[in-house]
């Protein structure tokens, strides 16, 4: 099994590398799904609760509870997968986290860091626009910062592979099919000046 892994802060392309992986036939297994899961078996809305419930599942079932209830999604997913057993896992956010897959995977797990600078995070956020505090710079900062607290920041550092993500949304495709191992499409199907317009595809973060 081939299972990679994907970190970065909100912004910064982890959905849009989600986006190329499924492109290739390639799972992609979300680990903010495993909160929201849980939000709705408790008849809860996940988006007013996803960070609460996050925290009460680490108090409950320790700091590495999402990363335990993610990896049967993983073995799932690359047992049903048709593209052989390669898996992308979007969204680590801990050394815990990490830990657990490294345990899990061994040397078939790859940590993929994906960067980008603030400034432009905030604008692929902007024109996503999936809620008003996306085009509040101050949230953006004080979401990085509990990102951060987290272990995101240490998490990155211990990365195996680093993406710069400050191209163009065609280098940003090509470099992350070039750590999938998959090729490049015969076409992509994007329009002249697509790149700007699918922008804020770029700064998905997954969760």
């Amino acid at each position: 099994m081939n299972v990679i892994g994907t970190v970065g802060l909100p912004g910064s392309g982890k959905g849009e590398a989600a986006n190329v992986a499924e492109a290739a036939g390639i799972p992609v297994v979300v680990m903010g799904d495993v909160i929201r899961a849980e939000c709705r078996r408790r008849g809860l809305d996940p988006a007013q609760n996803h960070g609460r419930m996050a925290g009460t599942l680490r108090e409950e079932e320790g700091d590495d509870a999402i990363a335990a209830r993610t990896l049967p999604r993983i073995r799932e997913a690359a047992a049903e997968s048709d593209r052989g057993e390669t898996v992308l896992v979007d969204g680590l956010r801990s050394t815990v986290e990490l830990e657990r897959f490294r345990e899990a995977f061994g040397e078939d797990f790859t940590l993929v860091a994906i960067r980008a600078p603030f400034e432009l995070r905030a604008e692929r956020l902007d024109d996503r626009g999936r809620d008003d505090s996306d085009s509040d710079l101050s949230a953006l900062r004080e979401r990085d910062a509990r990102e951060i607290d987290l272990g995101l920041g240490e998490t990155l550092e211990l990365a195996d592979v680093e993406i710069d993500n400050t191209d163009s949304l065609a280098a940003f495709r090509g470099r992350v099919r070039e750590v999938l191992g998959v090729a490049e499409p015969e076409a992509d199907g994007s329009a002249p000046g697509a790149d700007r317009a699918e922008a804020a595809n770029a700064g998905g973060d997954g969760a």
